[in-house]
């Protein structure tokens, strides 16, 4: 191989490299660039809104006409079929729920995952303890069929032992992981949560309209707490108290950043008073701690990185510095050699 050949490949492979980073930042900043003009965008629109929000009658009527727009899908879905089965299901569940084997199916643990992953009517559970149910029967009868006759007794016997928990232990594994994103989607999202906060209650809206926009605008910039405040507001608007729908929110996540956010939400519906200033002062320490996470993980990411740049521009580094040097002395043994 000639001294050329070797250098045009050792400056492709860094140049590779160079490609794959530069990928990944230029992916960040498009993410970021995304984020932003969206944020854009929803305050341009509301800002062309002259009129106010609805008033806490017509909170009530949108309300009750979203209670009869659920009641109006739940009888279109049980008059089809394949819904009206899984209706029929999850009410089985549900009668299960309080048995002693439907405690020990869908523990507090499990429930409150599932409040975790926005699951909190009791048709969700019903449906996850027949999820179990039936996937802790289907899997052992699966992995017998494929096993047929291949495996002696004991080995058999161990294949549907192994197959039971790994079908009994599937559906919360898979809650585990959606619980896990939403936690992560909390956390990320807190920032954007306060300084939306804290911009609509320095043009004058109540808490109770904040929380309207930021579920109706800005479902694209906080897809998991808009979800959860839009139950929040659902509760509220059916006569619970600021707290107590709020109550939820604070004890579901364990993130303490969010539950002095919900506690200064309820203070400042219950005595008033101006926010601008605490919500600045903990968008400050939010963002300051979001700083010193990203730093940890870029200390992380450094040292993952350490394995691909081994992988990739150590062979380069090699070939240009060494591989000269050697070729050199494979020439001047061949001529000797002769």
């Amino acid at each position: 191989m000639r001294a050329d050949l070797v250098a045009a490949l050792a400056l492709a492979l860094a140049a590779l490299a160079l490609l794959l980073l530069a990928a990944l930042v230029l992916a960040k900043l498009a993410a970021t660039r995304r984020s932003e003009r969206t944020l854009v965008h929803a305050l341009d629109e509301r800002a062309q809104q002259n009129a106010a929000l609805a008033s806490a009658s017509g909170t009530a009527r949108r309300s009750d006409a979203v209670a009869n727009t659920e009641d109006k899908a739940a009888k279109v879905a049980r008059s089809t079929g394949l819904k009206a089965l899984m209706e029929r299901v999850a009410h089985t569940g549900i009668r299960w729920l309080d048995t002693p084997l439907g405690r020990q199916l869908v523990a507090l643990e499990d429930r409150r995952m599932l409040e975790q992953c926005g699951f909190i009517d009791t048709r969700a559970r019903g449906l996850f303890l027949i999820a179990r149910l039936g996937c802790a029967a289907c899997l052992p009868l699966l992995a017998g069929t494929l096993a047929g006759g291949r495996l002696d007794g004991q080995q058999y016997f161990a294949l549907l032992i192994c197959a039971l928990m790994a079908g009994f232990m599937l559906p919360k594994f898979l809650i585990q992981r959606r619980a896990a994103a939403r936690r992560r989607g909390v956390i990320d999202e807190l920032p954007m949560l306060v300084d939306l906060l804290r911009l609509l209650q320095g043009v004058g809206l109540s808490i109770d309209q904040s929380l309207q926009v930021m579920v109706s605008d800005f479902r694209g910039v906080l897809p998991v707490l808009s979800g959860e405040l839009e139950i929040a507001q659902r509760q509220f608007a059916t006569g619970r108290t600021r707290e107590q729908s709020l109550q939820r929110l604070a004890t579901s996540y364990g993130n303490e950043d969010l539950r002095a956010i919900v506690r200064l939400l309820v203070q400042v519906d219950r005595h008033g008073g101006a926010v601008q200033e605490p919500l600045k002062q903990f968008g400050d320490r939010l963002r300051e701690t979001r700083r010193a996470m990203l730093r940890e993980r870029i200390g992380r990411l450094a040292v993952k990185m350490t394995g691909v740049m081994i992988m990739t521009l150590l062979p380069a580094l090699l070939i240009v510095t060494a591989g000269p040097g050697v070729l050199s002395v494979t020439h001047s043994l061949s001529l000797a050699k002769r």
